[in-house]
């Protein structure tokens, strides 16, 4: 990043059902972030809520909002008054019916810079995203921050090299990871595999790509789901 250095900071959270205590725990953490020196600060996927994606519910879409809505007013005001990047995943309400799960970029003047829309969706028991989001549309873009050129990719977009090339070769210095990955309670005895399979392809996209990447997940279980952390940034050698 021409040998400019910069100071990243992921939330890695526990998720309640109420999504104003989600967003006000938050705030305070993005506040102590900022105190200690984070200029770049990257949410986990879908950060307001837990993840309801393990069953098909028609009540969740109630969780979905605008772009620019309540939550990215509420974080462009804090981006600005802190002078930080804020990534912010959320369950964006495109228009009735149309909805999507995307990462919202707003930089430290708090201007939302850009936006990208989760384009891989899982249909996999207890990862129902295809209910409830559609594809993105608008590819895959990298977007000028104060602090660097940053991309975005969300979750099941890691396991894809695509992705990442074309984010790179769109200008990206940096590509964030906001996540929401774990494991079933049938699936204890491969945990470390997965976690290594994991880290090993998002490892291989910064050294392939030349890039620093940083991948965030949520931690601690919701229903049948245990999501396992271990989030991370690592260097373009893979490095963490």
């Amino acid at each position: 990043m021409e040998n400019k250095s910069v100071t990243v900071a992921l939330l890695q959270q526990t998720r309640n059902n109420n999504v104003e205590q989600n967003l006000e725990a938050t705030i305070q953490e993005i506040k102590k972030s900022a105190k200690m020196g984070a200029q770049i600060i990257c949410l986990q996927e879908l950060f307001r809520s837990q993840y309801f994606c393990q069953s098909e519910n028609s009540d969740e879409f109630k969780l979905s909002e605008t772009i620019p809505g309540p939550t990215t007013n509420t974080l462009s005001k804090l981006a600005q008054e802190l002078e930080i990047v804020i990534i912010s995943p959320l369950f964006e309400k495109r228009t009735e019916g149309l909805y999507h799960n995307t990462a919202v970029i707003i930089d430290a003047d708090g201007s939302i810079v850009g936006t990208y829309r989760k384009m891989h969706i899982p249909d996999d028991p207890y990862f129902y995203e295809k209910f409830y989001f559609t594809p993105g549309d608008i590819g895959f873009k990298s977007f000028p921050t104060r602090y660097g050129r940053v991309g975005i990719l969300i979750c099941w977009d890691q396991w894809f090299p695509e992705a990442a090339r074309l984010v790179t070769l769109s200008g990206a210095q940096f590509i964030f990871y906001p996540t929401a990955i774990g494991y079933h309670d049938s699936d204890t005895l491969e945990v470390n595999r997965q976690i290594s399979a994991w880290e090993t392809i998002q490892k291989s996209h910064a050294i392939a790509n030349g890039v620093f990447l940083a991948s965030v997940n949520r931690v601690g279980k919701e229903d049948n789901i245990t999501f396992w952390g271990k989030s991370f940034v690592c260097d373009p050698f893979g490095e963490i």
